[in-house]
């Protein structure tokens, strides 16, 4: 997350209109502001400071960065993006919508912050994220990102050998019961309402995973703060070092209704994101979206290349409309035959 000395140096916002607004400062958004500065387009990243893997101690999976606090990644993107003179502004988006076009129909787009402030930019990629839903379950949220886990390949190594849990939110979770068995010969699957067929119990037992019918009531907390496990509607404490939850993933679309963009819904309830085609594409004209706010189960490297993709399409895209417009101009100032 953001530090205050950090907050306190972002850039200021340019009252000429600039080629891209990046709406999200997270690997996508850095990533496609990074690929767009490096050829000399003016990019503004437009970034709320409230990324998702905030509570994380550390980033996994992503070769080379693996184990380098979420926070070191995104200081070192913001230098980078400010190193090719991309600009970064701390603040909340309040609006985004279309705006008048230029002459020759190339598109414009305002954008608003919170305080007030606007900027006019040609393209915009849309890289919010996306917001993590958890079960209403008193407690739970509390240990979100140390006890209580969603992805075994971003957190699976570290909870490895600890009696885990996994709370059923819906039918993802049973795959998700699956994956974690692979990191722990001590799994209990808490169904909590939800239904289990003959065929998954019978998968259930032959890995040894231990079903918990009983609903839960909700996550305990031991004296020192850590998890210790889920207390059952019947008052049972269920010991547990972690649980690992399938979330709802909802991509972030706070300020973003006046683009109006295309969304859609994943299967089995496990989430809702901004469509999107080739390269981050949208039926929008001139928007464009990466990250989480589309993929929904990207980790930070594909996140990081999809928002790199985007910013090379939306590149290619000026460079025709530049061309388009100079040769628009050369014919307006040619004599007449």
């Amino acid at each position: 997350m953001s530090t205050p000395t950090s907050r306190s140096a972002g850039d200021t916002l340019p009252t000429e209109t600039v080629d891209v607004a990046v709406i999200g400062g997270g690997p996508a958004g850095l990533n496609g502001a990074l690929t767009l500065a490096r050829v000399r387009r003016s990019v503004v990243v437009i970034d709320s400071g409230t990324p998702r893997n905030a509570p994380a101690a550390a980033m996994h999976g992503f070769i080379v960065l693996d184990g380098t606090p979420p926070a070191e990644i995104l200081e070192r993107g913001r230098r980078q993006v400010r190193q090719y003179g991309g600009r970064i502004v701390f603040g909340e988006v309040a609006s985004a919508e279309p705006a008048a076009p230029a002459p020759g129909g190339d598109p414009r787009f305002t954008v608003t912050l919170a305080d007030g402030r606007t900027l006019t930019a040609r393209r915009v990629l849309v890289a919010t994220g996306l917001r993590d839903v958890l079960p209403e379950v008193p407690g739970l949220a509390a240990h979100w990102g140390r006890g209580v886990v969603h992805c075994p390949y971003c957190h699976g190594w570290e909870v490895r050998d600890e009696p885990i849990g996994v709370l059923a939110t819906g039918p993802a979770s049973l795959h998700h019961a699956l994956l974690f068995r692979q990191l722990t010969d001590d799994l209990v699957y808490f169904a909590d309402g939800t239904e289990l067929d003959g065929d998954t119990r019978a998968r259930f037992a032959a890995r040894g995973v231990r079903v918990v019918e009983a609903g839960v009531r909700e996550a305990v907390t031991d004296e020192g703060g850590d998890l210790a496990g889920l207390r059952l509607v019947d008052g049972t404490l269920v010991r547990r070092r972690v649980i690992a939850v399938a979330t709802r993933m909802r991509a972030r679309t706070e300020g973003l209704e006046g683009l109006n963009l295309p969304m859609e819904d994943l299967p089995d309830a496990m989430g809702r994101r901004f469509a999107s085609g080739m390269a981050g594409t949208t039926a929008v004209p001139g928007v464009w979206v990466a990250g989480n706010a589309t993929d929904l189960t990207a980790q930070v490297g594909a996140s990081a290349a999809a928002g790199a993709l985007a910013g090379a399409h939306i590149n290619a895209q000026l460079a025709t409309a530049d061309t388009d417009a100079a040769v628009a101009a050369a014919r307006a100032d040619a004599p007449s035959a």
